[in-house]
């Protein structure tokens, strides 16, 4: 193992442990100068200690897809994480807040994967993507960065898996996206804390519409070298900003034609014990 690979180990294995102990630590950039490749790199081998231990890939997740929040981080393109299964809800189920650090949720389009998918297998990602879809749902991402403050460079949220922490979808929809004529924009989104609006968007707020999520994850699936199986998880980005979750509530998130979905909240998450 040279140097740089054992160091990138060092930083994956220091992310690992503030997912497993709830325990935050500080931006990685504060100590060391990351490229956007390395961070990847650092994403990668903490996803591979979490599957090492039984927590499977489940899926993939875009960030930044919202043009507003990459204006604010000065980025010129989206990011992508990985889903695992010790993540990912059942629609209504409960979520215990003392495995997260400072959580927040945010209304989300999800697509399901209806055969496998390897983009490096194909000679038009983009199309093979698209014919592996067989199913849309709303869905709830919840999102919970593992550095101090919820305080973070690009770099730093990258080798965090993108903040990835929690997903829940509601119910599946068929859906042929082979045609491209097929669009999800301009759709209303509501995002509901005990029946009480906490925020509202569009569908469109997701690069205009989430089913462009797609070339962008084909995209970055092949540059990554991640292979999702069929069943897979694709999480287009968020509809509106993330708000902080609270312990002791229903939260749903309702996206028009497509349906609701949520969850209830008990417990305290780490930073506020």
């Amino acid at each position: 193992m040279t140097d740089s690979t054992s160091l990138l180990s060092r930083y994956a294995s220091a992310l690992d442990e503030a997912v497993t102990s709830q325990a935050a630590i500080a931006q990685l950039s504060r100590t060391a100068s990351l490229g956007l490749e390395d961070a990847y790199r650092v994403q990668a081998l903490s996803s591979d200690l979490r599957v090492a231990r039984g927590d499977r890939l489940v899926g993939v997740k875009l960030g930044f897809t919202s043009k507003a929040k990459a204006v604010q981080m000065g980025v010129s393109d989206v990011i992508f994480g990985r889903l695992h299964a010790r993540g990912e809800y059942a629609d209504g189920a409960g979520v215990a807040l003392e495995d997260f650090i400072h959580p927040r949720v945010e209304p989300e389009v999800a697509f399901r994967l209806g055969a496998p998918f390897d983009a490096r297998a194909s000679a038009d990602p983009e199309a093979a993507l698209r014919a592996a879809v067989d199913a849309v749902a709303p869905g709830l991402e919840i999102i919970d960065s593992r550095y101090t403050n919820f305080k973070f460079s690009l770099t730093d949220v990258v080798a965090d898996n993108t903040s990835a922490a929690g997903f829940v979808t509601g119910a599946w929809q068929p859906a042929d996206l082979t045609s491209a004529a097929v669009r999800f924009d301009d759709r209303p989104v509501t995002l509901e804390i005990d029946g009480a609006v906490a925020a509202t968007g569009s569908t469109s707020d997701i690069l205009g519409d989430p089913v462009l999520a797609l070339p962008a994850i084909a995209r970055m699936a092949a540059a990554q070298g991640v292979v999702l199986p069929a069943g897979s998880v694709l999480l287009a980005g968020a509809a509106t900003a993330a708000v902080a979750l609270p312990g002791g509530v229903t939260v749903s998130a309702t996206v028009q034609g497509l349906g609701s979905v949520r969850v209830t909240t008990t417990g305290t998450p780490a930073e506020e014990r």
